[in-house]
């Protein structure tokens, strides 16, 4: 037994511990628990809990569905919002097949084989995203959402929900073990953003897991709803993910040259075009959802042309001003992703994205400064500009044409993923919405 296995046991009996939940996802981004009573985790440790995979989204046909959920002891963390006695505490599976290998559809695995793969090259990955949500007066079966409040983006808003929502949920976070850098009122009404700070990838997507959960807990705690919903409204401006990475070598920023343009490296330059040059695949994970393309198709701060820039936030890459002390700062946000995704996924293709681009010596294309939203169409084709996927159908046709999200996927994960998203655009379509109703049924 190792020692962080060893120190959960210790912790659970120490600390009055009677249930822990195992977490893990489906290939969706759903998050799944179970709780096991703690006489029962050092077998968990050893061997894995035994579940039905065929009733987990993406995970097993009927005649393949025995698989084993294995708690990862270095997750473990107590739930703050069980503070009383007796505690419950919670940890994050690897699901493996009954064998002991690892389940081919299990995205935490997805995450960990890319991230293996960078490792041969010699690289860490790093994240650090900045998560923006909607906090409601209503729940969703009450009527159109009403937001919290009218503030606007960095308002100071002395006695609202939102400034003691968001206090509650960070010393929650912190309570975790999750490092929260800023917080601050977004630009929509009853809009949030809390930044979580850099780690590498999977604890990174673990701790996205976790946050959603917590401000699901706070909001029902204080009486309000959250939604990580993309675009819940239409005149207001969608939640977005923009997430910060960069990739280390040991101790030193491999995106970092001092001396360069913006102190960007070969490495830096060649990963950005990587992005953008796999950006229409990739954009069906991290972008899965259909109301995903509205908040892209909304202007503003979110991206919908496949351009970089240096500080230019209406890029789908944003190269943040460097500080010349600070060679280890040095990063490129990616602008598209929304807070709704699955991340193992998303940091996934991300990452795969940029290792091609790295390993095939892909030439970065000039930068965007000017307002790409400002831009005619004509305009943005003589600068060479592709824009993103403007629907799920049409990022789901670039998805199927991807080599590279097919090898980082896997084969399972892709078809499910694939026929997953094409089933929701067919019922998407079927649909008549009330823009229709308004507009065509008085006059045809």
């Amino acid at each position: 037994m190792d020692k962080q296995t060893e120190f959960v046991l210790r912790t659970i009996e120490e600390r009055d511990i009677r249930f822990v939940r195992l977490w893990f996802t489906d290939v969706l981004g759903t998050l799944k628990s179970v709780a096991v009573a703690p006489a029962e985790l050092e077998g968990a440790f050893a061997e894995g809990l035994g579940f039905d995979g065929s009733a987990i989204e993406g995970f097993a046909r009927v005649y393949e569905s025995d698989m084993l959920a294995k708690p990862d002891p270095a997750t473990f963390a107590i739930l703050p919002w069980r503070s009383e006695s007796p505690g419950v505490a919670r940890m994050f599976c690897d699901i493996l097949m009954p064998d002991g290998s690892p389940s081919y559809a299990d995205p935490r695995y997805v995450l960990k084989r890319t991230l293996s793969r960078a490792a041969d090259m010699g690289f860490t990955f790093y994240t650090h995203p900045e998560v923006e949500f909607y906090l409601l007066r209503n729940q969703p079966d009450e009527g159109p959402p009403e937001p919290i409040d009218r503030y606007g983006y960095f308002d100071n808003s002395p006695q609202s929900v939102g400034y003691d929502f968001r206090r509650q949920a960070i010393t929650m976070l912190e309570a975790m073990g999750i490092s929260v850098e800023f917080s601050h009122h977004e630009g929509g009404p009853g809009q949030q953003e809390i930044d979580l700070r850099y780690a590498d990838a999977l604890t990174t997507a673990d701790n996205l897991m976790t946050f959603r959960t917590v401000v699901k807990e706070v909001a029902i705690e204080q009486g309000v709803y959250a939604t990580f919903m993309p675009k819940p409204f239409r005149d207001a401006p969608g939640s977005g993910m923009h997430t910060h990475v960069s990739l280390f070598e040991g101790d030193r920023n491999a995106f970092f040259e001092a001396g360069a343009p913006f102190q960007l490296s070969k490495i830096a330059r060649s990963f950005i075009a990587g992005v953008l040059t796999h950006a229409p695949e990739i954009t069906a994970v991290t972008n899965q959802w259909v109301n995903s393309y509205k908040r892209l198709a909304g202007g503003a701060e979110a991206p919908a042309m496949i351009c970089w820039g240096h500080n230019n936030r209406s890029a789908l890459v944003r190269v943040p001003m460097y500080k010349p002390a600070k060679g280890n700062s040095t990063r490129v946000e990616f602008r598209s992703l929304d807070s709704a995704c699955n991340p193992y996924l998303a940091f996934a293709v991300i990452l795969a994205a940029g290792l091609a681009g790295i390993e095939r010596g892909y030439e970065l294309p000039p930068g965007a400064e000017d307002d790409v939203w400002a831009l005619t169409p004509a305009e943005r084709r003589a600068l060479g500009m592709r824009p993103l996927p403007a629907s799920l159908n049409q990022a789901i046709q670039e998805m199927e044409r991807s080599e590279l999200v097919a090898e980082a996927l896997g084969e399972h994960v892709f078809d499910f993923f694939l026929r997953n998203k094409q089933s929701e655009w067919e019922d998407y379509r079927r649909q008549v919405s009330q823009w229709e109703i308004d507009r065509y049924l008085p006059t045809l």
